[in-house]
């Protein structure tokens, strides 16, 4: 376990992350992180692993500590040392699950960081990490504050996951969460789906939104892009960003792009990389439109693509609360989205400020595409509904649930 120094300004905030792997949690916890920095918080990333591309992003005055692992079986039995009471719900999730979950390893490195360390408080993303949070507190002789945090729709995570722990882990989630000292989500929907899927008191769990809007959004929106298709005099350009996987459900968004092409020109961009990169070129090349839509893979400046783009499209399955429809705004781009749980209804006010259509619907996917291209709403109307989701609101609700007295 390694880290640099820092002033003891504030207090002393942990945030706990697996990595900084790319993705919605790690780019809201970069502003979180510089957020509380700003308002004279001494922050800390502690991570499982130092690895992503998010690390280069970290602010030289926020120190990384990365989290040294253990091997074997001695994970599994210190879990269930600190949770005897909890056996039955780690029966199958953690004891006797195929391969150990990834964080499990590092409950002794990261006590060993709250004991030498001796954060105020810990705020953990993702699932398994807040599970590491509360574990890593029991062993520990220090005892920060934990504050958890659900940023997914746990439901939807739960049923469509291949690993077979997952399918079991809610009774877990249910009893361990009752430990931390607050549970928060990033969405109405995200928190009521965690309270209706693990047992979990509704009103134990706060809704609070991540921070989106920043002023270097609309800095780099204002950058211009080297690529063919933004040219002046070419046709307009569908974009779509995230994780190329199974969620965010590109084979929909792929065949209702088809469906457009057969009625008017146009292009479709799709920024990100992940495991069904292969899958969807495959596709792309079937639907014959090798020529007409782009991989692009991951882009350290999406908001550019975002602001000249003609629509932006999310056809995921389920969400959390969708940062990249929200980042979408902020640059004043028109935006069709799926009405996946969670968040996307929220955002949009149920249609306001862009069209919802139903989960994999590839026809009402295409039409919708299709009347934002041709009668686009206001650009600045989009603009000031994605401001609302500002880091100063974020960090006000998060500095009640952080620094609560």
């Amino acid at each position: 376990m390694t880290a640099t120094s820092s002033p003891d300004t504030g207090r002393h905030v942990a945030l706990l992350l697996p990595s900084h792997a790319g993705g919605g949690v790690t780019r809201a916890f970069l502003q979180l992180a510089n957020g509380l920095s700003s308002r004279g918080h001494r922050v800390e990333f502690v991570l499982c692993r130092a690895i992503g591309p998010y690390l280069e992003k970290v602010s030289s005055d926020i120190p990384i500590v990365e989290l040294t692992p253990e091997f074997g079986l001695r994970a599994r039995q210190r879990a269930l040392s600190l949770s005897p009471d909890a056996w039955r719900e780690m029966l199958r999730p953690i004891l006797l699950a195929p391969s150990a979950a990834p964080v499990l390893p590092y409950i002794a490195s990261l006590a060993q960081y709250l004991d030498s360390s001796r954060p105020d408080v810990v705020l953990s993303g993702k699932t398994h990490t807040n599970l590491l949070s509360i574990w890593a507190r029991r062993m520990a002789s220090q005892h920060p504050r934990v504050v958890v945090s659900e940023r997914t729709h746990l439901s939807a995570e739960l049923e469509t996951s291949n690993k077979w722990r997952w399918r079991y882990l809610a009774p877990l989630i249910g009893k361990l969460y009752r430990a931390a000292d607050a549970i928060t989500a990033v969405s109405n929907g995200v928190s009521d789906d965690l309270a209706e899927t693990t047992g979990l008191p509704r009103e134990s769990i706060q809704t609070i939104y991540n921070p989106v809007a920043r002023p270097e959004i609309y800095q780099s929106a204002e950058l211009q892009i080297d690529h063919p298709w933004f040219a002046k005099g070419e046709p307009p350009v569908v974009l779509a960003v995230g994780r190329l996987t199974e969620q965010k459900q590109y084979p929909v968004l792929l065949e209702a792009f088809a469906q457009l092409r057969q009625r008017r020109e146009a292009r479709l961009l799709i920024l990100g990389e992940g495991k069904e990169r292969k899958r969807l070129t495959a596709r792309v090349h079937e639907l014959g439109l090798d020529a007409s839509v782009s991989l692009l893979g991951f882009a350290k400046n999406p908001y550019a693509y975002m602001a000249q783009a003609a629509v932006f499209v999310l056809a995921s399955a389920w969400e959390g609360l969708p940062g990249v429809l929200i980042e979408a705004l902020v640059c004043g781009c028109p935006v069709v989205s799926s009405d996946c749980p969670s968040g996307p209804r929220e955002i949009l006010e149920a249609g306001r400020y862009g069209e919802l259509v139903p989960v994999g619907d590839v026809e009402a996917l295409s039409a919708a595409i299709e009347r934002s291209l041709v009668q686009p709403p206001d650009r600045q109307f989009l603009r000031m509904r994605g401001a609302e989701f500002s880091l100063d609101a974020a960090l006000d609700a998060y500095s009640k649930v952080l620094f609560p007295g």
